[in-house]
């Protein structure tokens, strides 16, 4: 039961960090004024989860102004596979996973 719990916690803060990461690849592509309240209030978030991925990849620059983010794919892929990870070996290591459960006849 608690193993539900705690997975959907994870799949919850994961949904966040995804949503966050998604909104920035898609405001840098399409170039928008990062003066705007709401796109620098996205830009200041991702920051900082962008940070352990910072100057693994270049930015591609297409046409003027349209920027593909290989970090912020790169990191939603890496927390993903990290979030699967740790519900994965909750799930292994579940002691209800363990428990026997005995027949009446």
């Amino acid at each position: 039961m608690v193993t539900r719990y705690v997975s959907a916690l994870i799949n919850f803060f994961l949904g966040l960090v995804e949503a966050f990461l998604v909104l920035r690849f898609v405001l840098r592509f399409f170039a928008a004024n990062p003066t705007n309240s709401f796109v620098h209030w996205i830009y200041t978030s991702s920051s900082t989860l962008l940070e352990p991925f910072r100057s693994i990849f270049p930015t591609e620059v297409i046409g003027r102004n349209h920027i593909v983010d290989f970090t912020a794919l790169f990191a939603m892929i890496v927390y993903a596979v990290f979030a699967a990870l740790v519900v994965w070996l909750l799930y292994l290591l579940s002691p209800s996973r363990y428990t026997v459960v005995s027949k009446k006849r």
